[in-house]
């Protein structure tokens, strides 16, 4: 962990007015190490979240900041001529003294990175209620519909194939071959239903192939408490965590949404009998999204996101599947096991949705 020193030292590379105070963890994200770091100047307190970038995960961190600043820079841009948006809505990066958007420790070889705190808003790790997951959606897709006329060229990939779910197939197909923790023989189920679903699987990234769906800047990672909602009113302030912001498919984006919030349990649930879609959560999700998202999806697009939140279900439960066989490799674990229950729970999950899911076209209608 880092030192109250070390933090302080960081701080000194970034244009931040006023004197180091202290530093605390903030949220509970599996990937960066994330701090509130707070600063006294001449107009008080002022806070700022400071976060060290995993380049294990992310390996070319300057090209992830490089998106970062983009995004972050556009969406400033669109805020400032809109008086009608939030202020707030809006992660601002702070720069290094030498004018970068991220501060490479040579010592250590760490990345840091720097951006405002925004006061009066919360993250929810599950929405509490359908207002939470409306508000959730909408903010998502006003995100959406910013980014997509981002200017520049196209963005970097921050983790390729992110949401390729042949190519997630492919790699537990080849995790089933290897087995190198001799742990197929407890999970013969989850392969049988996810490789029965292969096909299926392959659906966007056929038709985006065929030239049918069209690639837009996307999110990747769009769980309810990467959405900042207003203490007070309840209200959408902004889409956080812009670390997987690259070219995909909004359709991954939507179904994600879904998968994280309108389950009825938590993702390493162990009890499997209250594990389902909760669908007055889907139907404020789509309707959420909807709101803000319907004037830029074609009719496919929108025929397409009832099986969206199915696949990308399907996929993820794929990646803890084969992350299981590998010996917990990616995932950070608490126990053996739970990788295996991330599994089960996010396969039970899309059963749910296969009983629903008549019902889930028909709320399009």
């Amino acid at each position: 962990m880092t030192t109250q020193t070390e933090i302080k030292d960081i701080g000194d590379q970034f244009n931040i007015e006023g004197e180091f105070v202290s530093s605390a963890p903030l949220g509970n994200g599996h990937i960066n190490q994330t701090l509130l770091v707070t600063y006294l100047n001449k107009s008080g307190k002022k806070k700022y979240v400071f976060q060290k970038i995993n380049h294990v995960v992310f390996k070319e961190p300057m090209k992830l900041m490089e998106n970062y600043s983009r995004v972050s820079s556009h969406l400033r841009a669109c805020i400032d001529k809109d008086e009608t948006q939030n202020e707030r809505r809006n992660l601002d990066v702070v720069l290094t003294k030498l004018g970068e958007a991220c501060y490479h420790n040579l010592e250590d070889g760490s990345f840091w990175r720097c951006y405002n705190y925004i006061e009066g808003a919360e993250t929810y790790d599950v929405a509490e209620n359908t207002n939470q997951a409306y508000e959730a959606a909408t903010t998502f897709a006003q995100f959406l519909k910013l980014v997509k006329d981002l200017p520049g060229g196209r963005l970097h990939e921050t983790i390729p194939n992110f949401h390729n779910t042949p190519a997630r197939m492919d790699a537990l197909k080849k995790a089933i071959q290897q087995d190198p923790c001799d742990r197929l023989k407890l999970v013969k189920d989850e392969v049988r239903f996810a490789l029965d679903r292969e096909k299926e699987a392959g659906t966007f990234i056929k038709l985006l192939q065929e030239g049918k769906l069209t690639e837009l800047i996307t999110h990747n990672d769009t769980k309810i408490n990467n959405v900042l909602l207003d203490c007070k009113t309840g209200k959408g302030v902004c889409v956080i965590d812009l670390d997987t912001v690259m070219p995909g498919l909004i359709h991954y984006d939507f179904g994600d949404m879904i998968r994280s919030g309108a389950a009825s349990a938590k993702e390493n649930s162990k009890d499997l009998s209250i594990v389902y879609m909760k669908f007055d959560m889907y139907s404020a999700i789509l309707h959420g999204f909807l709101e803000e998202a319907d004037e830029f999806l074609t009719p496919l697009d929108k025929e397409l996101l009832p099986l969206s939140a199915k696949i990308i279900t399907l996929e993820i439960g794929t990646r803890f599947l084969t992350d299981y066989l590998l010996g917990d490799k990616y995932f950070k674990t608490h126990h053996a096991d739970e990788n295996r229950d991330r599994t089960r729970m996010q396969f039970k999950m899309v059963s749910s949705m296969e009983e629903q899911f008549v019902k889930m076209q028909n709320e399009l209608k």
